[in-house]
């Protein structure tokens, strides 16, 4: 078993984490994987889930946010990035390679909504931060909590990942309303696609 040396703090105890847009839920894939998507769709030929950053993307046009639905594209980056630090220190200390290759692809997430944070002109919160380290105090705080927790015990941090996808789902849902911006829908339908998959691995393990 390997370690880490990272010491967290408990924090908070609910998920501070932004709201996205529903879509619906891709089938299974055949080999299990939970890797970064390589071709910019949902579910790549090698395995992954995760919206690239490329073709998709790219070739699918910008429209308007709503002043209300701005802040959704920060908050998501920094949704995106607390899984992927999460898992990435849980990587370090479990064997289970369910975390490093769900830690892939929330790689890739984090890089699709920074291209839309970029084509929206919204300063992106992550740029610039530390593994483990966000501007946001409450986003902060969440971190260390769930951390604290993951690092007591291969079990529980599996029921963290549950709790961090159940809460991405939850969110993605509610954010659904109103939402007309081609490119944001897209990249906001492949995000709930993968925490989908990745609640679903998590759950089994468990």
């Amino acid at each position: 078993m390997r370690t880490i040396t990272k010491v967290a703090t408990a924090g908070v105890g609910m998920l501070a984490i932004g709201v996205l847009v529903a879509g619906p839920a891709l089938a299974a894939e055949p080999g299990g994987g939970y890797g970064p998507g390589g071709n910019g769709r949902s579910m790549s030929q090698n395995g992954g889930y995760g919206p690239g950053n490329g073709g998709c993307l790219l070739d699918t046009p910008s429209g308007t946010l709503a002043e209300a639905q701005r802040p959704t594209l920060p908050a998501n980056a920094q949704e995106e990035k607390l899984a992927h630090d999460l898992y990435t220190e849980f990587a370090a200390r479990y064997d289970d390679p369910v975390f490093d290759r769900i830690a892939a692809s929330e790689t890739r997430h984090l890089e699709a909504v920074r291209t839309l944070l970029a084509r929206y002109g919204i300063t992106d919160p992550t740029a610039g931060q530390a593994a483990g380290t966000f501007g946001d105090r409450t986003v902060q705080a969440t971190y260390a909590d769930l951390l604290a927790k993951g690092v007591t015990g291969e079990s529980a941090a599996l029921e963290v990942g549950r709790t961090v996808e159940t809460t991405d789902i939850a969110h993605l849902r509610a954010a659904a309303e109103g939402l007309t911006a081609p490119d944001v829908q897209r990249v906001y339908q492949q995000l709930l696609n993968a925490s989908q998959h990745h609640l679903a691995a998590f759950e089994h393990r468990l």
